[in-house]
């Protein structure tokens, strides 16, 4: 019996070690994953129209100078589609296409507008937008799956890694930040602040 304690210590002592290092693996990877997340998130693709309350987007590193508004001060208000002044869909087009020809208006299969409110990004740290996305409150009631999923389906998003000819894209895919959303989330949606 004195010889069995310690190999069955051994034993549990080894699981818990190795237990130990595949959280560790796992909070690792959910920790670099956000990095890769956040890169997407702060681009200017995504962040020229996370703006927030000012429901001003903008044209940052797009070409147009490194920090510019949206030109012929658009404003998209309340309504994030600029119904209270110039609709986004004057110029975008909400239909499918091709995205072929630089500096014409974009087309997407959706109607134009901005993300709500609480889902601005432009300006923030990886802390302050990492927070943001894990909490339901504060990302338009989106849990884990539902991020995911609307990164897969959301034709605003694929247009950011896909917006065409003289467009610069940002960096990745849909497969890739569903991925990382999906590391991240394992990890337990670790923060920078955490």
């Amino acid at each position: 019996m004195r010889r069995i304690a310690p190999l069955v210590c051994a034993l549990v002592l080894g699981f818990a070690s190795g237990a130990e290092a595949q959280s560790a693996a796992v909070s690792d990877a959910g920790a670099q994953a956000w990095v890769r997340i956040f890169a997407v998130a702060s681009h200017p693709r995504c962040t020229n129209c996370h703006v927030g309350a000012s429901g001003r987007p903008a044209w940052d590193g797009l070409g147009y100078g490194a920090t510019k508004l949206h030109g012929m001060n658009i404003v998209a208000g309340d309504s994030r589609i600029g119904a209270e002044t110039i609709p986004c869909r004057t110029c975008h087009i909400g239909a499918a296409g091709p995205n072929d020809r630089p500096h014409a208006a974009p087309q997407v299969d959706d109607a134009w507008r901005l993300p709500p409110v609480e889902l601005a990004w432009r300006g923030k740290s990886g802390a302050e937008v990492c927070a943001q996305l894990r909490n339901p409150e504060t990302n338009d009631g989106f849990d884990l799956a539902d991020l995911i999923d609307h990164v897969r389906t959301s034709e605003f998003v694929r247009y950011g890694f896909e917006p065409g000819a003289g467009r610069t894209p940002a960096a990745g895919s849909t497969a890739t930040l569903a991925k990382d959303l999906q590391a991240w989330g394992d990890a337990g949606m670790p923060c920078p602040q955490d």
